[in-house]
């Protein structure tokens, strides 16, 4: 066997100690999220490349809205969210009736568990453009994160419209369109079982079909199913090889099913099985710890 000499040995040492410190002090410095449950929520490092591109980009033509939004979405890829909202003010500042800026900025305020804040942002621009989706479908999650489920409906209802008038335009098997379908209908099934609205609950659940083109909402996909009674729980998640987002994504469907059906045990055991992972920008994440934050 090869042994390092007692040089290399301290220089191998001294780099392990360095890593662990530099991994040590991402934990331990300012984090970009408190939950209301008191959890300290971390970034990832900071793509330079992606980030420092954008951001010259920027520079070079500073009033230009699109590369605002770039900029914007970079920093929200490595969960700096708090740097995005800066950024999407500043556009704002620019050109103060841009929905998108409202959208992108609502969205990270929700991110951000600022969902008053969230609210406000994406009513401004769901007055500026009515027939956006996400606008519709972020104001219903900012609503629903707030228990505020009967103004959550009547904003689901509206992204419900706007993805039916979509979906017609561009049958589902030329674009994937029953992604958007299947996306608000999840939510506004669980927005109404939570109003005990359980009539209108069953109407969103049959236009829901085995063989839907799905694209990237499977999970979601999966969860009607589970509704429907078409799969079992047990075939939605393995909460012991998940990874987790998929915990947080099937996992809150889930455990939310079992709460608005009487099992609170269950439904909690889910909620914290999903904050105890570390995907926590994931809105089945956020979800579950404002589920456990109103007990």
């Amino acid at each position: 066997m090869r042994y390092l000499n007692p040089y290399m040995t301290r220089l191998f040492l001294s780099l392990i100690v360095s890593c662990l410190a530099i991994q040590a002090n991402a934990q331990t410095g300012k984090p970009e999220v408190v939950s209301p449950l008191g959890a300290r929520l971390f970034a990832q490092p900071e793509d330079k490349g992606e980030t420092g591109l954008a951001r010259q980009k920027l520079e070079a033509d500073p009033k230009n809205i699109d590369l605002v939004i770039a900029l914007g979405r970079a920093q929200a890829n490595t969960w700096h969210y708090n740097d995005a909202i800066e950024t999407y003010t500043r556009g704002i500042k620019i050109v103060p009736n841009d929905a998108r800026l409202y959208r992108h900025r609502g969205h990270r305020y929700i991110s951000t568990r600022q969902f008053a804040k969230a609210v406000s942002d994406l009513e401004k621009a769901s007055k500026l453009n009515d027939q956006d989706f996400d606008i519709w479908y972020h104001l219903g999650l900012a609503h629903y994160l707030r228990g505020e489920f009967l103004k959550a409906s009547e904003a689901y209802k509206k992204c419900y419209a706007v993805a039916e008038a979509g979906r017609a335009k561009a049958p589902a098997d030329a674009d994937g369109r029953d992604d958007s379908l299947i996306a608000i209908s999840d939510w506004l099934y669980m927005t109404y079982r939570r109003m005990k609205n359980d009539n209108e609950a069953a109407k969103i659940l049959e236009r829901i079909s085995p063989g839907m083109k799905v694209k990237e909402n499977t999970s979601y996909y999966d969860r009607l199913l589970m509704y429907k009674g078409l799969k079992s729980e047990s075939e939605l998640v393995n909460v012991e090889k998940a990874t987790d987002l998929e915990i947080a994504t099937a996992g809150y469907g889930i455990g939310n099913w079992h709460l608005y059906n009487g099992d609170r045990v269950k439904a909690e055991t889910y909620f914290r099985k999903i904050v105890s992972g570390k995907y926590w920008p994931a809105f089945g994440f956020i979800a579950a710890e404002a589920e456990l934050s109103r007990k």
